[in-house]
């Protein structure tokens, strides 16, 4: 383990890579200009629950300059990231299910009028009643959003493990509450963008910001009925994603039909406010979370509940239901455990993943009861932790495999680098420190389609010049995959970096790769990169041992030639050695792939949250709380992260703390709000709150390396395991300094406030009675008092 570095395989060399983007020379796809290209813009429904009666596009075709109107009768064919749940169009068919769905899409000259365009087609509606939140969904069945219009359901979850209610009921403390958690938007700086050409050859080419180019090949193939061969899907670099472009949406479906009926390239940008309706972002959920241990502190059971608010259409929504509950038995857990979950249907933007699908929400609720606990028991949160940590090669008790596990390393480091000991609740009044772990996968068991193939493919093109080509159908969207890739193969191989080409995101020149989702990245296309490199290797090896006249065994590659091992003075350049293996071999040319063994507990969603490998993380927060006005201010987050091995440790501490910086701020500032009339409170930069760079807290980044047998020279995620413990160990800092329990995200100055004046009031009923009251909740809010050693059951 190393503070704020890691012996990684990128020097100072690497860094080169990553200066296209800080010196503007990245062509998004937005800075795509075809010739004749046309203009789209989607026409959306302005109520969040209506038949659509009738839509005439006269008026709109009249106008000069507009060349084409589609609707939903121009592509009717259901899509769906999850192949059991399509229940999208790509334009609204008879129904839009909440403000913004799209119900049909104009192509113009420019921009301008295609924009103008978009307001003179006349659409009929007949409005129907709407469901616009979460127990709205609950209360009235009757507003027929799921399966066969009965009720709202979109899916529900039951698993329990081991016998619960005996484990609770033999506790010696049981806590037991209430939390929300306010859905959020991704909010990244470029907005969804999608460009079509359809050429004389009949080949149909999208450009996209997605970051899950195979599954948007496969789904415009199936919605317009095009055969597979004849699509050709690229996807330029991306100015942000964090789970947002992870599926499908509208404009690319648009564009492409358009492309197709105008014969002309036809460009779809989003606006700000768009995005903010295109959402997609974290689900709003509402967590009953009860929670029980001995007077050690010895967890025994955990019953969760939990009501997820879907929005409009099912997306990702099957897998969350599940992720709601099944990646919460990380790292530290009880013996026992029960949770049920239900995703409801709103008349909302739909909800899908967003950086940590799935778990955030839970990781909250849970790491918030355990201080609780330790509050009770009179123990110290993290040695609470620490004595229920699950252990590297072990399996958890609902049969997800543990490989290596580096959490005790986290929580020593943080501890260490906080001076928890010494500072913890000695910081003085308004000050304070909290504490939060977690776990997160290194990619899904399976593709999100079911299927026999790898996960991840390469293909390397080697060059007798010196100069090798890495093909990947990877997704490189900020998070420095392209990168991570060149440096396995140029240190596999012995090459410079500068010798190595990366070319992603292309479904017509690099093998399948699934995309950038659920942390697979470094995992599964790093292991595809050195299966592919190392035949390659091995030939390089074999060509230069016959030329020295040894044993290939004997040779060994180091930076720039392969030389004898016990005779470094004998050797070839790399250069050399590529041409002596190309004449005694033939064209150079390797292809590399990965998938997972077989993962999961035997039972239904036993699958769902199993992974070759699990991160671990650590934090802890430092904040202030002004007690006069309610405002938090996070001074500073620890952040010790085991990524298994930091093949890049300068990208590492980036994803470190990008995710660090994304939960502080959703405990702090983020929501995603939607009113009783379906239109979003804050569709835009200026109203939808995220922290500017005055409001970042410091950041210290502590990598941890355990070192995965799996994984690519031992490497596991860092892109979102990150992120999960910065929301509770703010909440639990908030207790340390003020002594109130915030439950509901996000901790706005208005709720801390609220709950100071609650504990004060308490206070005075208390002394009043001449009683010392204890820590209860009111309006999911509760108060500290003093904690004995040993506590009844509650």
């Amino acid at each position: 383990m190393s503070a704020g570095q890691g012996s990684g395989l990128l020097g100072r060399r690497g860094r080169a890579l990553l200066a296209p983007r800080v010196t503007g020379q990245v062509r998004y796809t937005d800075d795509i200009h075809l010739p004749r290209m046309l203009w789209g813009r989607i026409v959306r429904c302005p109520y969040p629950h209506a038949r659509i009666a009738k839509i005439d596009a006269s008026r709109a075709l009249a106008r000069r300059g507009v060349v084409a109107v589609i609707t939903g009768k121009d592509m009717p064919e259901r899509f769906g990231i999850i192949p059991w749940t399509p229940d999208e169009f790509p334009l609204a068919l008879e129904r839009a299910r909440f403000v913004g769905d799209a119900v049909a899409c104009v192509a113009a000259e420019d921009e301008r009028l295609a924009h103008e365009a978009a307001e003179l087609v006349d659409v009929t509606y007949e409005r129907l009643p709407a469901a616009t939140d979460l127990q709205g969904a609950i209360d009235r069945p009757e507003v027929g959003l799921g399966k066969g219009g009965k009720d709202n359901v979109s899916k529900e979850v039951a698993l329990s493990f081991g016998d619960v209610d005996g484990l609770l009921a033999g506790s010696d403390v049981v806590i037991e509450g209430d939390y929300y958690y306010e859905g959020s938007a991704h909010a990244p700086i470029e907005t969804h963008c999608a460009i079509a050409q359809h050429d004389k050859n009949g080949l149909l080419t999208v450009w996209s910001t997605t970051q899950v180019p195979h599954y948007l090949h496969r789904e415009l193939s199936r919605v317009l009925r095009v055969s597979p061969a004849r699509i050709r899907v690229i996807q330029p670099p991306v100015g942000g994603a964090f789970g947002g472009k992870s599926e499908p949406f509208s404009l690319e479906f648009c564009a492409a039909k358009l492309a197709m009926v105008t014969g002309r390239p036809v460009k779809i940008l989003y606006t700000r406010e768009e995005e903010f309706y295109a959402h997609r972002g974290r689900h709003p959920m509402r967590m009953h979370m009860k929670v029980g241990a001995t007077r050690e502190g010895k967890l025994t059971a955990v019953d969760a509940q939990t009501a997820i608010d879907g929005g409009a259409y099912s997306s990702f929504g099957l897998v969350t239901a599940y992720y709601s509950g099944q990646l919460l038995t990380l790292p530290a857990f009880a013996e026992g455990y029960r949770f049920s979950s239900t995703r409801y249907f709103t008349n909302k933007p739909p909800c899908g993943p967003k950086r940590g699908h799935g778990s955030v929400q839970p990781r909250f609720a849970f790491e918030v009861s355990l201080d609780k606990i330790a509050e009770r028991l009179g123990m110290d949160p993290i040695a609470l932790r620490r004595q229920n940590l699950v252990g590297p090669a072990s399996t958890t008790l609902n049969g997800m495999r543990v490989t290596s596990n580096g959490i005790e390393a986290c929580l020593d480091a943080v501890e260490r680098s906080s001076g928890w000991k010494e500072r913890r609740g000695k910081l003085g009044p308004g000050r304070g420190l909290g504490v939060a772990v977690s776990a997160y996968i290194c990619g899904t068991n399976y593709a999100i389609y079911p299927n026999d193939m790898p996960q991840s493919a390469v293909q390397l093109k080697v060059d007798r010049s010196g100069v090798v080509t890495v093909f990947s159908g990877q997704s490189e969207i900020g998070q420095g995959c392209d990168t991570m890739l060149a440096v396995l193969v140029a240190d596999e191989l012995g090459l410079d970096l500068g010798a190595v080409r990366v070319i992603s995101g292309d479904t017509d020149l690099a093998p399948v790769d699934l995309g950038a989702y659920s942390s697979r990245g470094t995992f599964m296309n790093g292991n595809a990169a050195l299966h592919a490199a190392r035949q390659v290797r091995d030939k390089l090896r074999e060509a230069v041992a016959a030329k020295l006249e040894v044993s290939p065994k004997e040779i060994l590659v180091t930076r720039g030639a392969l030389v004898v091992a016990n005779d470094p003075g004998r050797g070839v350049t790399v250069t050399e050695a590529i041409q002596l293996a190309e004449g005694r071999f033939g064209t150079l040319g390797a292809v590399g792939y990965y998938n997972t063994p077989k993962l999961g507990g035997d039972y239904r969603g036993g699958t769902i949250g199993a992974s070759p490998a699990y991160s671990f993380t650590a934090h802890v927060a430092e904040v202030a709380v002004d007690v006069e006005t309610g405002r938090v201010d996070v001074k500073t987050i620890w952040v010790a992260h085991d990524c298994g091995k930091a093949l890049c440790p300068t990208l590492v501490e980036g994803q470190m703390e990008g995710s660090a910086y994304m939960g502080a701020a959703e405990a702090l500032l983020e929501e995603h709000v939607i009113g009783a009339d379906g239109l979003h409170q804050g569709p835009s930069l200026l109203d939808y709150r995220i922290p500017t760079s005055l409001d970042v807290p410091d950041l210290v980044s502590l990598i941890v390396e355990s070192h995965d047998p799996e994984g690519p020279h031992g490497a596991k995620e860092a892109g979102e395991g990150p992120l999960h413990p910065s929301i509770p160990a703010i909440a639990n800092a908030i207790y340390d300094a003020v002594g109130v329990r915030i439950d509901r995200l996000p901790f706005t100055p208005s709720r801390v406030l609220a709950a100071l004046q609650e504990k004060a009031r308490r206070e005075v009923e208390d002394g009043a009675r001449g009683g010392a009251g204890g820590a209860g909740s009111a309006g999911g809010v509760g108060s500290k008092s003093g904690a004995g050693a040993v506590v009844a059951a509650e």
